[in-house]
């Protein structure tokens, strides 16, 4: 039997689980870097009426937890600081960020506080939401192995990119148009898997960083095509750099989802530049199975609609899977010669 995976949530669903559990159990929400953890915790605890006050794993020291002693009345009594318990009494969301990059004394002085929600001899205030968050030890960040005590206080919910829920935050705060344009293109570049060596590389966060960057760069006046080249190339995945600088440069911020071009091929790009990254794109979601379920009419109307060229370029290599996908037989049939298509897979054979 294979080793059972953890069912990771979106962003949305982690706020749900903190806005029902948080203020009775700690949560630890854990990803790759870059996926807004952060800002997924302060939005939920807004949402709840709660004051966020935040702890970074990699700055505090165990007397910032425990607090300091003092002397009353012949015995030595550890006053907790006031960022974990403020002197209102209210309720608030205590935010323990980076807590797996914690050493490991830090993270031993938070045992009780993520048990009990107590700090020595103070308890929080009822209603006071706890929650830690931190990067995976796959992850290559800042992290040390967390402990089985700590692991065993805490409410584990691993968190993944959601497109979906991130084009409709990316529009309603305003990231660029073609940014969230080449994201929907090029889909896997919203997240890419950590590199081995400390360069840039594609996250939700440095999307929305490179869209700031760029929008400070355009006020200015200071948005030639060799500074978007810098820009982006200091901000994600330098593949994803240069498709999205080509894209810009060469005026393609139009593309639209390759799914769109499929149900309407009238919207096919007139650019050769433009066709040849839908082509590449179009060979991807086809090798992944984003075109399973379109109705056979519309697939052999786009492969018409693209052209002698094109089509073969489509079709080379992936011959099978346009076939399952519904291509026709006449067609499949004039692409044998090159593609290689055994006569099993042609369409209506016994």
């Amino acid at each position: 039997m294979a080793n059972p995976q953890p069912s990771a949530v979106t962003l949305a669903e982690a706020k749900e689980l903190l806005r029902c559990l948080a203020d009775a159990e700690s949560v630890l929400l854990l990803s790759p870097p870059g996926v807004g953890k952060s800002a997924a915790v302060e939005q939920a605890a807004r949402d709840a009426g709660l004051v966020v006050r935040s702890l970074l794993g990699t700055q505090i020291a165990p007397e910032d937890v425990s607090g300091v002693p003092k002397v009353v009345g012949g015995r030595a009594v550890f006053c907790p600081p006031r960022l974990l318990l403020p002197d209102d009494g209210k309720p608030f969301c205590l935010f323990l960020d980076e807590l797996p990059a914690a050493p490991p004394d830090v993270q031993k002085a938070f045992y009780s506080l993520l048990l009990e929600r107590r700090i020595g001899e103070y308890r929080l205030p009822i209603g006071t939401w706890v929650v830690a968050a931190g990067n995976r030890t796959d992850d290559r960040a800042i992290v040390r192995a967390l402990s089985s005590a700590l692991v065993n206080r805490v409410f584990v919910v691993p968190v993944r990119v959601d497109a979906a829920e991130w084009f409709a935050w990316a529009e309603a705060s305003g990231v660029r148009a073609d940014v969230r344009g080449f994201v929907k293109f090029v889909p896997s570049a919203l997240q890419r898997a950590v590199p081995a060596d400390p360069v840039p590389f594609s996250t939700p966060r440095s999307w929305a960083l490179l869209s700031r960057d760029l929008d400070l760069a355009e006020a200015r006046g200071a948005l030639s095509a060799e500074e978007r080249r810098a820009l982006a190339f200091g901000r994600v995945t330098a593949h994803d750099a240069a498709l999205f600088c080509a894209l810009c440069e060469e005026g393609l911020g139009d593309l639209r989802p390759v799914l769109e071009y499929v149900e309407d091929p009238t919207r096919l790009p007139k650019t050769e530049t433009a066709m040849w990254f839908l082509v590449s794109r179009t060979r991807s979601a086809v090798a992944g199975g984003e075109l399973i379920g379109t109705p056979p009419e519309k697939i052999n109307a786009f492969l018409t609609a693209a052209g002698e060229e094109y089509r073969f370029a489509l079709v080379l290599d992936l011959v099978e899977p346009w076939a399952e996908l519904g291509a026709s037989d006449l067609m499949l049939r004039a692409l044998r010669t090159v593609t290689g298509l055994p006569e099993s897979l042609r369409p209506g054979a016994s």
